[in-house]
């Protein structure tokens, strides 16, 4: 214990250094310290992806959100850094991954047709719809459902990670809009709180089942397997699960930045 308080006083004396300084020194001591943060990021943005994308790529790629979280951090505000880096180099790598445009055009399509789908559905019903309902509009059957959302996941267009303009210059990612009691929220300083607002009443709309695997996944650090292991299904139903409830969730963003 006396260790660990240690070493957050050496970390936050870093901290005030750099604040006052700007050395470029402290500044690749504070890079080294948290280096770790990006291996961690990188490893869950690569849950689901093919084997063609590089882990240590995305972990390169994070290394960039990484640098930009420690130049913009202020560490006057109070709240912690990790909170506040997570985000940006969850937004770098997905950022890199749509440059170099990795994803079938195939799947595109079925991810968009998805999104149509659950969108006029959401607004006809005012609840997420369930497989059953999303498998009739688009006039396919669940098991079909169920593969497409499988391939929908592996493109990342759905990810709770991802980092979208919702105006006015505002960025938001889907995660930051629920709510960790445990953890302090330095969002609430920047991102907008009335889509936060809109997308917290969109998850309880959720089934119960859909929370659970967002939380558990989102919250609790769980990989799939182990959400699966929880919930007595396999890995790849979770991943469905998952795919299908972020949908919604983006759905209603997409909603509030487009209508």
């Amino acid at each position: 214990m006396g260790t660990e308080r240690g070493a957050d006083r050496d970390v936050a004396l870093l901290w005030e250094r750099y604040r006052d300084t700007r050395s470029a020194a402290v500044r690749e001591r504070l890079i080294l310290h948290y280096s770790p943060l990006v291996k961690y990021v990188a490893g869950r943005v690569a849950v689901g992806m093919p084997a063609s994308v590089d882990h240590a790529d995305l972990v390169s790629y994070g290394i960039f959100g990484l640098l930009d979280a420690i130049e913009k951090y202020d560490v006057d505000k109070g709240f912690k850094f990790e909170t506040y880096a997570i985000t940006r180099i969850r937004g770098a790598i997905i950022d890199e991954l749509r440059s170099v445009d990795w994803v079938p055009r195939s799947v595109r399509s079925k991810a968009r047709r998805l999104e149509t789908a659950m969108h006029k559905l959401e607004s006809q019903l005012h609840r997420s719809p369930t497989e059953e309902e999303l498998a009739a509009e688009l006039a396919i059957t669940v098991q079909e459902l169920q593969e497409t959302l499988q391939k929908v996941s592996l493109t990342s267009v759905a990810a709770l990670d991802e980092v979208l303009d919702v105006g006015e210059g505002d960025r938001i990612s889907l995660v930051d809009t629920l709510q960790d009691l445990s953890t302090p929220q330095p969002e609430a300083s920047y991102e907008d709180a009335e889509t936060k607002q809109l997308l917290r009443q969109a998850i309880t709309r959720l089934s119960e089942r859909e929370q659970t695997v967002l939380g558990l996944y989102y919250f609790e650090g769980m990989t799939l397997a182990q959400v699966g292991d929880v919930l007595g299904v396999t890995e790849s139903r979770i991943c469905q699960i998952h795919t299908k409830a972020v949908l919604s969730l983006r759905t209603k963003l997409l909603e509030r930045t487009h209508g």
